[in-house]
């Protein structure tokens, strides 16, 4: 049983990937349980606490800001999710196959709103907030900006690197943090760690293998949606 965030971690780099939420979504989740239920589980890890030991939803924060071996974003499913350093370039190269992003915009694979988004994201480390004001955004453009923030995630253009307390024209900070995201790249460089060259095939083949031993249940057809995101 996880009892706190340093055995999370701990679990986290033996298994190398889990979803992100209280659901394994027929793959795997090292926390497989949501708010909803908690209360009848014997256990001191639940969700919405706010209590930075025990409190799931902290610890996505937690692992970009005090860990330089795991990634979190939304990178299965539409949903969020954890990889660790040792098995991000296999899933990296599953899904980007050696493509940059202006080659998978000129394949259709990348939306005209997600370029826009990343040639912001390209220049450093920026909020959701900034990113929005930075490429002229409208309200009317929500669902397509939100749609392309998930598709440069799942296919692992940008990440998440932590966030940001937003500040009025004045400097004073206000409301709600903001997510900040850089690309890729840079969210590992950062951490010394540069993204080797692997076979896109090998790699599905060996994120394939451990997926099954976490959850030999697990389905072909839900496996090769988790993995290609």
């Amino acid at each position: 049983m996880i009892r706190n965030f340093d055995e999370f971690c701990l679990a986290l780099e033996r298994c190398g990937f889990s979803m992100g939420g209280g659901n394994a979504k027929g793959i795997y989740a090292l926390i497989d349980y949501d708010w909803s239920n908690q209360d009848q589980l014997d256990t001191p890890v639940k969700w919405h606490t706010g209590d930075p030991e025990t409190d799931p939803w902290e610890w996505r924060m937690r692992v970009l800001e005090e860990r330089e071996h795991i990634a979190y974003a939304k990178l299965f499913f539409k949903s969020s999710g954890y990889i660790t350093r040792d098995w991000y370039p296999l899933f990296y190269a599953a899904r980007r196959r050696g493509m940059t992003l202006e080659e998978g915009y000129q394949a259709g694979t990348v939306s005209r709103t997600a370029k826009r988004i990343y040639e912001i994201v390209s220049e450093g480390r920026v909020a959701l907030h900034e990113i929005k004001a930075l490429g002229g955004f409208t309200k009317e453009e929500k669902a397509q900006f939100d749609r392309a923030m998930v598709t440069l995630q799942t296919g692992m253009y940008i990440t998440m690197t932590g966030r940001r307390q937003k500040k009025n024209r004045y400097g004073i900070e206000y409301g709600w943090n903001s997510t900040v995201f850089s690309t890729v790249e840079d969210f590992w460089q950062e951490r010394g760690f540069e993204l080797p060259p692997l076979d896109p095939e090998e790699s599905r083949l060996k994120i394939r293998q451990q997926i099954l031993l976490l959850n030999p249940q697990a389905e072909e057809k839900t496996i090769n949606k988790f993995i290609s995101g």
